[in-house]
């Protein structure tokens, strides 16, 4: 078969995997983004309460019978799944109903905590806008199921193109695609929340960096950063900004380099680096004209809980106090189970000594990962979803790395004394 056929076999066999697990993939933001879908949707309040209460609470008792299933104490236990529902049903509404009965219709989400925080959801239409089809004609499970299996396979997708654009070979660009479904960025993708579109974003961002610098195809190149850059603003516009600083950078760094070293002209790197400067001042400039919550909101939020405590007089200091204790504790635990690290150095390796300057730009990407982590440094708030990006570097970097071996040549070491000394490994 030819490779683009290979790519929806792949696709189509990750997909029909997933049925194992329509319910149950929900996280603490899902009934959030569900909620505004429906609202644009044009439900009303107690309509888009009653349905996202009932999504919610039949993903918990979902997971509930499951568990009792194979509890080698419980197993034989009567079914629970109608009792959970009931009582989650129970305790979402005593939190909402009386919201709801006050007057706080406002916005498109539900009032489950203060104003201030759900402000914080109220600034990312994009996801929901992208719910809206799949709900409307699927319902609200199956509708969210298929907008996740339709995000996490144009993912895969992006990393087929983004490989097959740099010249590797097909069977390792479908290897790419398929780590992208087997690593953390599939199971990510799957979940109803922003990370798995904002990794197709990205991967389409380095795409359009791919295009511009290895095919020739400057214009299409550009447009696709920049329609790219833009589409996050509306997803999460803090990613935008990451990816956007990250992407001057990358192309400030990279020209740097080509000078110093008396290679030719760096117009195409310094050009990206522009678009990606110029979406990251936008990025700011919208922020504040639209009244999005700020870097400030963002801290107290961490540190008070979701504003249910009293607000930090001077929260910087415990920010940076807490950012030094994360990393410490992070890289405790990766020293325990090292895969994160190994596959990034892979990754990083393979990008930078096979990739040319697009891997340098693959690197600035998957540094929005580390950024988003950063930014929330609570070994609490599912951390593995908040670093996710940063899997995209082995996802492209692994295969590049191997392109050596699938093409029969040799795998390049790192240099060992001065850089024209670099040994070779058959």
């Amino acid at each position: 078969m030819r490779p683009r056929l290979w790519v929806l076999v792949l696709a189509a066999v990750f997909a029909a995997l997933q049925l194992a697990n329509v319910t149950g993939r929900d996280t603490p933001d899902t009934k959030n983004y569900l909620a505004y879908a429906l609202s644009l949707s044009g439900e009303g309040k107690r309509e888009t309460a009653t349905a996202t209460i009932g999504y919610v609470c039949a993903s918990r008792a979902e997971r509930v019978r499951r568990d009792q299933s194979v509890h080698v104490v419980h197993f034989h236990r009567p079914d629970p799944t109608d009792r959970v529902a009931a009582e989650c049903r129970a305790q979402e509404w005593r939190v909402v109903g009386p919201q709801l009965a006050a007057g706080r219709t406002g916005g498109h989400t539900l009032p489950y905590l203060p104003d201030r925080f759900m402000r914080i959801f109220e600034a990312r239409p994009g996801y929901p806008l992208l719910l809206v089809p799949f709900v409307t004609a699927f319902g609200v499970t199956w509708g969210l199921w298929a907008a996740g299996v339709f995000v996490a396979c144009a993912g895969g997708v992006l990393v087929f193109l983004i490989l097959r654009t740099l010249s590797v070979p097909a069977p390792l660009a479908l290897g790419g695609q398929a780590l992208y479904y087997a690593l953390p960025c599939g199971t990510t993708a799957m979940r109803p929340m922003t990370e798995g579109l904002l990794m197709a974003l990205t991967l389409a961002a380095v795409w359009g960096c791919a295009l511009v610098l290895r095919a020739g195809r400057t214009r299409a190149g550009l447009a696709l950063v920049a329609g790219s850059l833009a589409a996050l603003f509306t997803v999460k516009h803090s990613q935008a900004l990451f990816l956007g600083v990250c992407l001057a950078a990358a192309g400030a760094l990279i020209a740097l380099r080509r000078r110093g070293r008396g290679g030719p002209p760096a117009r195409d790197v310094l050009v990206l680096g522009a678009v990606g400067l110029a979406g990251a001042v936008g990025t700011l400039v919208a922020a504040r004209l639209l009244h999005y919550p700020s870097v400030s909101d963002s801290v107290q939020d961490l540190l008070t809980d979701h504003f249910a405590r009293p607000e930090r007089e001077r929260p910087w200091p415990e920010f940076w106090q807490l950012q030094g204790n994360f990393w410490l504790e992070w890289l405790r635990r990766q020293a325990w189970q090292p895969l994160l690290v190994a596959a990034l150095g892979a990754g990083a390796w393979g990008a930078l000594r096979r990739g040319g300057a697009a891997g340098g730009f693959l690197v600035a990407a998957a540094c929005t990962g580390i950024l988003t982590q950063a930014g929330h440094p609570d070994i609490n708030i599912w951390g593995e979803r908040l670093i996710v990006l940063a899997w995209l570097l082995p996802v492209v970097g692994v295969p590049l790395l191997l392109e050596p071996v699938v093409r029969g040549g040799r795998v390049p070491l790192p240099a060992q004394g001065p850089a024209d000394r670099v040994r070779t490994a058959g």
